[in-house]
């Protein structure tokens, strides 16, 4: 039967080697039979008809059974060889679930028939360690806190095996640590449990959580292991204050920081935690209350904040201790000094400060006099602080430093009023901030009048026309002078200085106005007799001592056509007709005659032009409209009156044009008389010497006397009286002039010599001159003549007086 249980199990237990017994009590009718759990189905467990002693090949017929007792059908018979095999597989723990007991056994009842037979048998189970040790909870949970002494011990969960004995748990394994141990203890039951042992303190702050791996063992062979993991969370302990990262802390922050602006955000930390490290800032003791007042702490993060304007120039340096102290049930604390300087902004304009300023003061005030002396100051520090001060460059003034942060503001050049009567000077101090500021102040300073300027005249020469016939009183011209001086000192008064002309004195012939020198004429003006005046003007200005200055006028006395021609030839009396004796057989082109007219306006009025106003024949007689000559356009015939009568009009260039006649009766005369061209020196000898031609000689004799007398005269007068200035012409009461004798004149024709001759000896009684020409280069003088002499024609002409002044020739003539 054991070979034959050892064959039947061989198949599912090869590894396995159990023990089979079969026990037949003799004195018993209980069969035993012992078999390890988780036989295979079909393993044999005994042969039960042997054991019972049956015949084999009557267990059919007898109708052998098992039965198994109030349990499932494990176990069955094989009726043909009486061998007893597992019909299904057994697990102890399952059958016998109770460890109460080690012992399990499986009962069943094997029946026959012919005869009825029972027999009872017992199968015991026995365990195999087919089962490892398990927990019920995988993870084991554990808090303990970091102030548990050392040696505390801490229950386990322990490991259930369902097999039994030996195959049971029998030992505990903790995996490493230095803080945790297990100790296994035996309960009644003889189950297996550990407790957890502290074996060194913990620390939450170093190790908050410490995972360990429980391991069970049972004693099988070989044996098997179960595991667990125990999460130990370190419960803290409010035993660490909170910390800074710094025992002291430095930070700058910028004036005028906006409010609210952040500083900075302390941070203080505490290992513990929950309760034990939320942290409260606030400001210790020793904290002023004018920091509070400029700071704010925020107690929850630590953020520490600007609450009012930080100003620099106030305060440079806060100085705080804040203190952080956690939520704990005995709170604990730590501490910081924080330090905050202030930045300085260049938040100050600098100031300026003027100590003195003397103003007026004079023009002529001398070079480096002080005049101001200025301070500036800014409260900024650095070079925020650091002041330049400076004034306009286009001013004669300058800036020199006296000692620091003072200026003297002194005169650099000389002042002149008159070009600038005040300075406006602003004073200008800039920082050496970035960016710059600056502040200016500006001062007035009046400058107070210095007679130190001469009246001066728009021209220094004035010339000034004026028109003959003028009014007495007349206003010329007003010669205003200016001075650029104040007051007094520019209050001018006029004078003219005297000056004696003919022994006339200028106050005589001209009043100026000593206020406004208005100039005015005294006398009335005759172009004919005074032509030009040349005198000084002066303006005094009333300084002290007075400055003055003069000018020079000059007076110039414009001609006004009030003079018509005088024809001086050919002569004849008053009212009379020049009667003229030509030969009949004149050629054409001959000098018939020549009108001559003198007048004594300008050169411009005494243009004179010459044309006929009444003629016989036009066509015999042609006038030349410039130098007066009449000649014959053909000769005579015996169809032409004998007796031919011309008028010729002289007419001057005025406006209105003046003008004057004369008459000329042409007879001609059978008589050959030889033509003027072919004629010397002949006189003719008349029979009556005229009276009036007698009175005119002796009157241009008196006259040529005076006018050399005074002509004369002057001359010595002029020698005596001081050079004049060279910008003025000099002074006289005529005009002088030299032609030479062949130059063509409007009045005076072209050889003058010759009709001067010709003028002569018209005066002589009965007798004609005939084209006597003088020496050439000979000269002559043009001089007005005094009125009332008697001379006048029908035209109210002015007489004038032709007057040679020549070589022995015009003596002699």
């Amino acid at each position: 039967m054991m070979h034959h249980l050892k064959q039947s199990c061989g198949t599912g237990y090869v590894s396995l080697s159990f023990f089979l017994s079969a026990i037949v009590n003799t004195a018993s009718s209980i069969t035993h039979y012992s078999i390890p759990e988780e036989m295979e189905e079909g393993s044999v467990v005994a042969n039960l008809a042997t054991d019972l002693r049956l015949d084999v090949k009557t267990l059919n017929e007898r109708k052998m059974r098992v039965d198994v007792v109030a349990n499932k059908k494990y176990l069955d018979i094989n009726k043909v060889t009486g061998e007893l095999f597992i019909l299904e597989r057994i697990d102890r723990e399952f059958f016998c679930p109770s460890k109460t007991t080690s012992y399990c056994v499986l009962k069943l009842d094997a029946t026959i028939e012919n005869p009825v037979r029972m027999f009872n048998i017992e199968v015991e189970i026995t365990d195999i360690n087919d089962n490892a040790p398990h927990f019920r909870r995988g993870t084991m949970h554990l808090d303990i806190s970091e102030s548990s002494p050392v040696g505390e011990r801490f229950s386990l969960n322990n490991a259930a095996d369902p097999d039994v004995g030996t195959n049971s748990v029998k030992n505990y394994h903790l995996s490493s640590s230095e803080h945790f141990s297990v100790e296994i203890q035996t309960g009644r039951d003889g189950t297996k449990f550990a407790d957890l042992i502290l074996k060194k303190p913990l620390d939450r702050e170093k190790q908050a959580v410490h995972n360990l791996i429980l391991t069970a063992v049972d004693g099988g062979v070989p044996t098997r292991t179960g595991t667990a993991s125990i999460i130990v969370r370190v419960l803290d302990v409010n035993d660490n204050a909170p910390s800074f990262e710094k025992a002291k802390y430095v930070v700058d922050v910028v004036e005028n920081s906006p409010i609210g602006s952040l500083v900075i955000k302390l941070n203080a930390t505490d290992l513990d935690e929950g309760s034990n490290s939320e942290i409260v800032y606030s400001y210790s003791l020793y904290t002023s209350e004018r920091t509070q007042k400029m700071f704010n702490l925020n107690p929850e993060n630590g953020e520490i904040r600007v609450k009012e304007m930080i100003n620099y120039e106030d305060l440079k340096l806060y100085e705080m201790e804040i203190i952080a102290s956690d939520k704990g049930p005995n709170s604990l604390s730590g501490q910081c000094k924080l330090t905050i300087q202030v930045t300085d902004m260049n938040d100050n304009h600098p100031e300026i400060s003027i100590k003195s300023f003397q103003s007026p003061i004079k023009e002529d005030t001398p070079t480096d006099t002080v005049i101001a002396v200025v301070s500036v100051s800014d409260k900024d520090s650095g070079d925020n602080g650091i002041v330049d001060l400076h004034i306009p460059d286009n001013m004669p003034f300058k800036l020199r430093e006296s000692s620091d942060n003072y200026y003297e503001l002194v005169v650099s050049e000389p002042l002149d009023r008159e070009k600038v009567p005040e300075y406006d000077i602003t004073f200008t101090v800039t920082d050496r901030g970035s960016p710059p500021l600056s502040d200016n102040e500006t001062m007035t300073l009046e400058l107070l009048d210095v007679n130190d300027n001469v009246p001066q005249f728009p021209q220094s020469f004035y010339t000034i026309r004026v028109m003959e016939n003028n009014a007495p009183g007349a206003l010329l011209s007003s010669l205003t002078a200016f001075d650029p001086d104040l007051h007094e000192n520019q209050y001018l008064v006029y004078f003219i200085i005297e000056k004696e002309i003919s022994n006339t004195s200028m106050s005589m012939l001209f009043s100026i106005n000593p206020e406004n020198g208005n100039l005015y004429a005294l006398k009335t003006f005759d172009y004919e007799i005074e032509k030009e005046f040349l005198f000084h003007i002066e303006a005094r200005d009333s300084g002290s001592p007075p400055l003055s200055s003069n000018v020079t006028v000059h007076i110039i006395i414009v001609d006004q056509n009030d003079n018509a021609p005088v024809i001086v030839s050919p002569w004849r009396a008053h009212g009379s007709v020049v009667e003229e004796k030509i030969p009949r057989s004149t050629d054409k082109g001959s000098l018939i005659a020549k009108v001559i007219a003198l007048d004594t306006d300008s050169v411009h009025n005494s243009r004179i032009t010459y044309q006929f106003l009444q003629v016989t024949d036009a066509t015999l007689f042609s006038l030349d409209q410039y130098n007066g000559e009449i000649r014959t356009m053909r000769m005579f015939s015996y169809r032409d009156p004998r007796h031919q009568r011309l008028v010729v009009v002289a007419k001057d260039n005025g406006e209105p044009a003046l003008s004057a006649t004369v008459t000329i009766k042409l007879t001609t005369m059978e008589t050959a008389v030889k033509a003027y061209s072919d004629m010397t020196e002949e006189p003719l000898e008349y029979d009556i010497f005229s009276d009036i031609n007698l009175y005119l000689v002796i009157g241009l004799g008196s006259v040529s006397f005076l006018l050399l007398i005074t002509i004369l005269v002057t001359i010595v007068i002029k020698c005596q009286k001081p050079k004049p200035s060279k910008a003025a012409p000099p002074s006289r009461n005529s005009v002088i002039s030299e032609r030479n004798s062949t130059i063509a004149d409007s009045t005076l024709v072209s050889n003058d010599a010759y009709w001067y001759s010709l003028f002569l000896a018209e005066t002589r009684k009965g007798k004609l001159v005939v084209r006597q020409p003088l020496p050439k280069g000979s000269r002559y003088i043009v001089s007005s003549i005094p009125r009332g002499t008697g001379l006048t024609d029908t035209s109210d002409s002015a007489a004038s007086t032709l007057q040679a002044s020549t070589t022995s020739s015009s003596s002699s003539t």
